[in-house]
C-alpha cells in the first residue's frame, strides 16, 4: 500500500492555483476588492449524467456568481447541480481526519512511534501502540509522519463539481465566468514640480493586488474606475459587451480608456500574468508636463469663539492643475494617491507631500494639498461684535497675513458664514467672491517680508 510521508508542519494544500494552461482568460478588476473572471476551456463530456471536477479556481471565488455556457451543442448539455468544494488539505486536517487510523511518527531522538492515532490537539498527539500502550508526544519533538493514504474529503485545490446531463460526448469549448474577491486595483501618481512651481511632470501607475488564491496567466486585463454598487453578501454576475475604439495620437499608452455605462473602463493593450500574492504595477499615464499653480489658502473651517481670543491657523499649500488637453492631460484620472517631489539644486529629488485625489473627469480641476507653509503665517480675530436687535447682529473680523518669503505671494482667505441666517457684507477692504451660500473667498496679495491685513464686517439677520 502506498505510504504518504509528511514533514511536520508542512502544508499539502496549494496556497495558490494557476489557471489551466489551455484556458483563454480575461479578467476585469474593480476598485472594491472584486474581479470578474471569464475563461474559455475545453471540457471533456460524456453522454448521460456524470460529474465533472472543474479545478484551478481562486479560493475566494463567489460560487453563487458562476455562469456556464457551452460554446457548441449548448442545448444538449444541462447542469443539474453545482457544488463548491474548498476543504483544502493541510497537516492539521490530515491529523483530524486520521483519528482511529494507523500512523507512524519519527522522533527527533530517533525513536519510532507506531499505532492508532487517538487524538490530536494541535501541539501534541496520542498514539495507542499495538500492545495497548499510550504515547503522548509533543509535535515539536517529531520530525515526520507516515500515513497509508490521503483521507477522503480533502482537496488539494478549490474545486467546482458540476453534475451534467449531456446528450453529447467529446471535448467542447465552454465559457465560465464568475466573481472573486481578493483582487483590487488602485492608482498611484508621481508629480515632479518644476523649479518655478508653475508646472509639473505627472505620471501614473496602476497597481493590481491579487490575494484571491488564484493566478491568471496570459490574461486580458481590464480595470473599472467608479463606484460600482455591491449587494452583500450575495452578488450577481455582471455581463459586459466590449467595444474597442481607435488609438490615441502621440505616445501610445499601455491602457486604452473609454466611457462604459456610468464608469470608465481601462483596457490593457497586451496580455499579462497576474500571480497570486503579487502586486503588479503597470504604467497608466506616461510622464506628461502639465501647467500648474501653487495656491496658499488660509481658513475654511468654522470659527468658534469663547470670549475674544485670537485664532492662529496654518496657511495650506495646494497645487492645482486642470485635467484638460490644453494643459497637457485630458484623460479621466482614476482615484488614487499622488506623491509630489521637487528637484533640489544638487539635482536630488526631494519628497514634499502627498494627497488623495478622487475620480476626476477630463476638464475638471485637480487640487493636491501638499502641506502647510513654513514662512507664511495667518492670524484671525473677531474685532467687534454688536447685537443690534433680537434678530440682527453684526460681527467684524481682522485677518493678518505675514509673508516671510523672498517673493510676493497671494493668499486665498476662505470664510465660512453662518448658514442659519441671512448675511450681508457691510464693510471690507478687499473684494470677495461668493463661492456658495455660506462661503466667501478673498484674494489678498502679501509682499515679501510684509504683512497684509484683511478686515470685513458681516451683518446677520434671522427673522
Amino acid at each position: 500500500m502506498k505510504t504518504i510521508l509528511i514533514a511536520l508542519g508542512a502544508l499539502i494544500c496549494i496556497s495558490s492555483v494557476v489557471m489551466a494552461d489551455n484556458a483563454d482568460i480575461a479578467i476585469t478588476v474593480y476598485n472594491d476588492n472584486l474581479a470578474l473572471v471569464r475563461e474559455v476551456r475545453p471540457l471533456k463530456f460524456q453522454k448521460g449524467i456524470f460529474d465533472y471536477r472543474f479545478t484551478d479556481v481562486p479560493s475566494q471565488i463567489d460560487p453563487t456568481s458562476v455562469h456556464f455556457k457551452a460554446l457548441r451543442n449548448e442545448r444538449s448539455i444541462q447542469i443539474l447541480e453545482q457544488n463548491y468544494q474548498y476543504d483544502l488539505v493541510n497537516s492539521d486536517k490530515i491529523f483530524e481526519k486520521y483519528i482511529d487510523y494507523n500512523i507512524s511518527a519519527m522522533g527527533k531522538n530517533g525513536q519510532l512511534y507506531e499505532g492508532t492515532l487517538m487524538s490530536f490537539s494541535g501541539n501534541s498527539i496520542v498514539i495507542m501502540g499495538k500492545k495497548g500502550d499510550l504515547s503522548v508526544v509533543r509535535t515539536d519533538e517529531l520530525t515526520d509522519f507516515r500515513f497509508e493514504k490521503l483521507p477522503e474529503g480533502l482537496l488539494t485545490r478549490p474545486t467546482l463539481v458540476w453534475k451534467f446531463d449531456s446528450g453529447t460526448s467529446g471535448n467542447i469549448d465552454c465559457e465560465v465566468s464568475y466573481l472573486t474577491n481578493g483582487i483590487n486595483w488602485h492608482c498611484e501618481y508621481v508629480a515632479v514640480v518644476a523649479e518655478d512651481d508653475k508646472s509639473l511632470e505627472l505620471s501614473g501607475w496602476v497597481s493590481i493586488e491579487n490575494k484571491s488564491g488564484g493566478a491568471f496567466n496570459n490574461a486580458k486585463v481590464k480595470l473599472i474606475a467608479g463606484e460600482v454598487n455591491i449587494v452583500k453578501p450575495q452578488r450577481d454576475v455582471m455581463f459586459m459587451e466590449e467595444k474597442v475604439r481607435g488609438g490615441r495620437a502621440g505616445a501610445t499608452p499601455q491602457f486604452e480608456e473609454k466611457s462604459f455605462f456610468e464608469y470608465h473602463l481601462y483596457t490593457l493593450q497586451r496580455r499579462a500574468d497576474i500571480k497570486n500574492n503579487e502586486i503588479k504595477q503597470i504604467t497608466l499615464i506616461p510622464a506628461s508636463e502639465v501647467k500648474a499653480k501653487k495656491v496658499y489658502t488660509f481658513g475654511g473651517g468654522r470659527t468658534v469663539y469663547r470670549g475674544r481670543g485670537n485664532q492662529d491657523a496654518d496657511v495650506k499649500v495646494t497645487l492645482e492643475f486642470k485635467n484638460s488637453k490644453a494643459e497637457g492631460l485630458g484623460m479621466p484620472l482614476p482615484k488614487g494617491k499622488i506623491r509630489v517631489y521637487k528637484m533640489d539644486t544638487d539635482n536630488s529629488m526631494e519628497f514634499i507631500g502627498e494627497d488623495l485625489i478622487d475620480h476626476t473627469p477630463k476638464d475638471e480641476m485637480v487640487r493636491v494639498y501638499v502641506g502647510d507653509a513654513f514662512d507664511v503665517v495667518g492670524e484671525k480675530k473677531r474685532s467687534n461684535y454688536k447685537e443690534i436687535s433680537r434678530y440682527v447682529r453684526e460681527e467684524s473680523y481682522e485677518i493678518k497675513l505675514r509673508n516671510h518669503k523672498d517673493e510676493n505671494i497671494e493668499v486665498v482667505v476662505v470664510e465660512n458664514l453662518y448658514g442659519w441666517a441671512n448675511w450681508e457684507i457691510t464693510g471690507k477692504n478687499f473684494d470677495y467672491h461668493k463661492k456658495d451660500a455660506n462661503t466667501i473667498e478673498f484674494k489678498v496679495p502679501v509682499k515679501s517680508d510684509k504683512e497684509s491685513v484683511l478686515t470685513y464686517t458681516v451683518k446677520y439677520t434671522n427673522y
